[in-house]
């Protein structure tokens, strides 16, 4: 009797190795990007970082070739509160296949007041979730071309006790920063859902996954110059945090493994194992509120009306 595969355990510091794929991680050039980029590409994978900075995507590209000898990585510029401007980019990949995408770049907005982007939505919303499912639909034919691609979308704990107002996406009546900002992350999380949904609707061999990073500081997160500089003082005056939260480069564990491990499931959420907050990714079993598909619906529907595009396969 012939014997069933068996995958290794998975030990996020023996990666398995990736040569020969694309991988796309928006906003790689600063924070869990940057560690998603660097991880992946010790793996041999091909590495493009979609960032509107070119000079921070080449500071971040420098730093992850000074540690991994021969690594594959690019940039691609990517602004993704610019929706005209996401076709073009996709076009500038010049790939003909993708075999992931990692939807991690995001803005977080601390103060009012309320800003917009070129085309008039909220500058969070726009930017987390709008680009993304934009985004989502232009490199839907490069997904296709490789079999059993993967779109890793990054949620937050923010979103963990917020819900979401269908009647007010934007924030137009009542704006306040940090739930703003929360709710953005929520709409990213429940369309992860809802493609993944679809993406099996549709017979495609495409997954859809979610991942969220935990609790990450700064002051726990290795020093990486000049993208990012951690003094000795940071790290021991932040250190018994450690027991609770984590540095960014084990909050982007979850995201790796859901780019990498050929166990992971479409529909699946990847987080950090201890209460979600640090450790080694595991699957967490989904949070009520997203599993509700009508919700997830509707956000689909508006996302489409706000974009002009829908990131939904052919059947």
């Amino acid at each position: 009797m012939p014997s069933l595969p068996h995958n290794p355990p998975w030990d996020v510091h023996r990666l398995p190795r990736a040569e020969g794929k694309n991988v796309l991680v928006t906003g790689g050039n600063a924070g869990i990007g940057y560690f998603v980029a660097e991880q992946l590409a010790a793996t041999g994978a091909t590495v493009v970082l979609g960032s509107r900075d070119r000079a921070k995507a080449e500071a971040a590209i420098a730093s992850i070739a000074s540690r991994v000898p021969g690594a594959r990585v690019r940039h691609l510029p990517l602004d993704l509160a610019d929706l005209a401007s996401l076709g073009p980019s996709v076009d500038a990949l010049a790939l003909d296949r993708l075999h992931a995408v990692v939807h991690n770049a995001g803005v977080a907005l601390d103060h009012p007041p309320r800003r917009e982007t070129v085309d008039g939505h909220e500058l969070m919303f726009a930017t987390n979730h709008l680009g993304h499912f934009a985004l989502t639909h232009h490199l839907a034919p490069l997904l296709a071309a490789a079999p059993g691609s993967r779109i890793v979308t990054t949620g937050s704990f923010a979103a963990k006790s917020e819900r979401l107002d269908l009647d007010d996406l934007q924030s137009t009546r009542d704006y306040r920063p940090k739930r703003t900002y929360a709710r953005s992350k929520l709409a990213q999380m429940l369309f992860a859902l809802e493609l993944d949904r679809r993406l099996r609707a549709a017979g495609s061999t495409t997954l859809s996954v979610l991942v969220h990073p935990g609790g990450a500081l700064d002051s726990l997160t290795p020093s990486r110059p000049p993208v990012h500089v951690r003094t000795t003082g940071e790290r021991l005056r932040h250190l018994p945090l450690g027991l609770v939260v984590q540095g960014k480069d084990a909050a982007a564990w979850p995201a790796v493994r859901a780019v990498l491990d050929p166990a992971v499931r479409g529909g699946q959420m990847w987080s950090p194992r201890a209460f979600g907050l640090r450790g080694e990714p595991r699957a967490e079993p989904l949070w009520g509120h997203l599993a509700d598909t009508a919700t997830a619906a509707r956000l689909w529907a508006a996302s489409r009306e706000l974009t002009g595009h829908d990131p939904t396969p052919a059947v």
